[in-house]
């Protein structure tokens, strides 16, 4: 599950609105971070448990380089030119079912209990041989979920997981399903898929202590070509991200791999959301940039976290529907997400969220 976060870093890394924007300016009148909650955040104490404080948002104008602003125009110019796709009728929201019950003996989340989104951990996630085992199997489970994405929550369930979406800061469903111009943290409702759609399934699990993140964006049916194409390279803009990944290098290049790439194709690379640290905890450092960065830091051994990009065919601002969750490209251009979580070695990383 994506993490939403601006741009600046002053002091700490400064948090902004639920879902994607290309700017920083606030994308709906209700400003929350991730799931629709007030802008806080977090410090991690000696038993990393995440304490709470509040500090004000402060929001920096971000500089733009001459090459950035160069690839900006160069992109719109390409958007002009496009062949457009015929325009489906835009998402409207759906009815959302109760909630579902988790059996008792299934082991909560911490954050369980409280409609009160958690913060973000200043807690980087290392494991010993324990823990990662333990990760191993969380992730294991959450891509078995999401390879039969039909049957979900029972899955999880019958594993003696619990499904970490549900009851974060108040979520109502166990997973997130994001459908054409949705960039991310769409709540499941009685929308029938239809032929032609695309649609992100978003799964975590929480499993014996520790969480596991993946997604992956599915085609329905008769899907046009430039949406495939779509899909297909934001899977290619992950697969370059791990690429690079390694005991000692810098998180910078992940950005840097992936806009690359995105870029020949014309694509825009959401800056708004990120990946993050997960473990023990759901959301913690470091955070993961997905487009052109300067954003300092090393990747170390035995450290876990996702990356999970997120294109669309025209803008990167958003809107965001009235339940705080479900976010929208601005000008309803279609969006793709993939995500893995990953362990990180000496020489690589382990991609933990495989079958």
């Amino acid at each position: 599950m994506a993490y939403g976060a601006s741009l600046s870093h002053a002091a700490s890394l400064r948090l902004s609105s639920t879902i994607y924007a290309e700017s920083l300016s606030l994308s709906s009148s209700s400003s929350t971070l991730l799931m629709g909650a007030p802008l806080t955040f977090s410090s991690s104490t000696p038993s990393g448990q995440e304490s709470n404080f509040r500090r004000p948002l402060m929001v920096i104008s971000k500089k733009i380089s001459g090459l950035e602003e160069a690839m900006r125009i160069r992109r719109e110019r390409e958007l002009q030119s496009r062949n457009p796709i015929k325009r489906r009728p835009p998402l409207r929201r759906g009815k959302v079912s109760a909630r579902l019950p988790v059996p008792d003996h299934i082991r909560n989340p911490p954050y369980v209990g409280s409609n009160v989104l958690p913060e973000l951990s200043k807690e980087h996630q290392f494991h010993d041989s324990e823990g990662i085992a333990r990760m191993r199997a969380a992730c294991e489970l959450a891509a078995s979920v999401l390879d039969y994405a039909g049957t979900l929550v029972r899955m999880i369930i019958d594993a003696g997981a619990y499904p970490s979406p549900l009851g974060y800061g108040g979520f109502p469903k166990s997973v997130c399903t994001s459908v054409n111009e949705c960039m991310c943290h769409g709540i499941p409702d009685s929308r029938q898929l239809q032929d032609g759609d695309i649609i992100n399934i978003d799964v975590t699990v929480y499993l014996n202590g520790y969480h596991g993140d993946t997604s992956k964006t599915f085609l329905c049916g008769d899907v046009h070509d430039a949406l495939k194409r779509l899909v297909k390279v934001t899977e290619e803009c992950l697969e370059r991200g791990i690429a690079v990944c390694k005991d000692g290098a810098s998180f910078k290049k992940i950005g840097k791999r992936i806009s690359e790439h995105a870029e020949k194709y014309g694509y825009g690379v959401v800056e708004r959301f990120v990946g993050h640290g997960v473990g023990t905890i759901f959301h913690s450092e470091p955070i993961i940039l997905h487009h052109r960065n300067d954003k300092p830091g090393f990747m170390m051994e035995g450290q876990t976290f996702t990356i999970e990009p997120i294109l669309t065919m025209g803008s990167i601002q958003c809107r965001t529907w009235e339940d705080n969750w479900t976010t929208l490209t601005a000008d309803g251009s279609p969006a793709a997400q993939f995500e893995h979580t990953i362990f990180i070695t000496k020489t690589g990383a382990e991609i933990l969220t495989k079958c």
